[in-house]
């Protein structure tokens, strides 16, 4: 058995509920109506249920390809990225990010937890210096595609030329987990990855230096609350974030969302619904400079503290 990354910070514990991820398939055999029923007043009983358990980050290393893998498409979907080779990048350059994992897992533990299973990860890439690769031209394609779909113009403009000029480089901040982790794991998670990208810049290390960070945020609307007319910079939209932390992130100067309501996902779909409420599934794009993350990490301390 391969021995386990290095321990990075540790994020301590949280309640997370016992709920399960996909839906049941409906029983067919009606003679077994009796029994099914039984059992379904069990997990009935359990669906509430809070499991404690303790979490732990590591460095990221080849154990963690197939848990990151699953976490990037469903941020993406069905969008033409390509996740393989991304994934592949962020393992590549493991100064920087971590997974989250269940901290130290017994081999004679009753329940069946695989010690390398991923609970959630914080990386960045660097899209100026990942220019040429094809995950890094996929993504600014489309983040542009679909900004010129909901924009005005001149965010377009500004955009593109955002996204290419070489001499501010823009990183890609990925973070990215179960929908059942609470936000507070994600207060060490950024702390820790914003040391090792100034460690990174100090050692002239990738990753070191961005100008700006770019974000793509799992966020929902009220259906119809979502229009369909063009998207100012200035336009406010009542948005609830899958990732909670992420709203803090909103004080972009650039951001716009865009509907992925006809695309699958499984975990957060658009049968959400908030107090009877049914929601649209959105993504939010916002682009921070880099002089804000000071205060952005600030106001995460102030709300995520423990």
């Amino acid at each position: 058995m391969a021995s386990r990354p290095k321990r990075r910070a540790v994020c301590g514990g949280a309640s997370v509920p016992r709920e399960q991820a996909e839906e049941e398939d409906e029983v067919e055999d009606e003679d077994e109506d009796d029994e099914d029923s039984e059992e379904e007043e069990d997990e009935d009983e359990i669906v509430d249920e809070e499991v404690n358990i303790e979490f732990e980050a590591f460095s990221i290393s080849d154990n963690d390809y197939d848990g990151i893998k699953k976490l990037l498409q469903q941020l993406f979907l069905k969008a033409p990225v390509n996740t393989a080779e991304l994934t592949d990048l962020l393992i590549q350059q493991n100064h920087i990010g971590s997974v989250i994992k269940q901290t130290d897992v017994s081999e004679d533990s009753d329940d069946d937890v695989d010690e390398d299973e991923i609970f959630g990860f914080i990386s960045l890439l660097n899209l100026t210096e990942r220019k040429g690769t094809q995950c890094a031209e996929q993504i600014k394609e489309l983040i542009l595609s679909f900004c010129e779909k909901n924009c005005e113009k001149s965010m377009v403009e500004q955009l593109d030329k955002l996204l290419n000029d070489t001499t501010k480089p823009v990183g890609f901040l990925l973070s990215e987990r179960f929908i059942n982790v609470p936000p507070q794991i994600a207060l060490p998670m950024h702390q820790q990855l914003q040391k090792e990208l100034a460690e990174a810049h100090k050692t002239n290390k990738p990753c070191g230096k961005c100008c700006f960070y770019l974000l793509i945020s799992k966020t929902f609307v009220e259906a119809g609350k979502h229009s369909k007319k063009k998207q100012s910079n200035q336009e406010k939209v009542e948005l609830m974030f899958a990732n909670a932390e992420e709203e803090f992130f909103y004080e972009a100067i650039l951001k716009f969302s865009y509907s992925v309501q006809e695309e699958s996902d499984t975990c957060l779909g658009g049968r959400w619904s908030f107090d009877d409420v049914p929601m649209k599934p959105l993504r939010t794009v916002m682009l921070i400079p880099g002089d804000k993350m000071n205060e952005i990490m600030d106001k995460l301390k102030e709300h995520l503290s423990i």
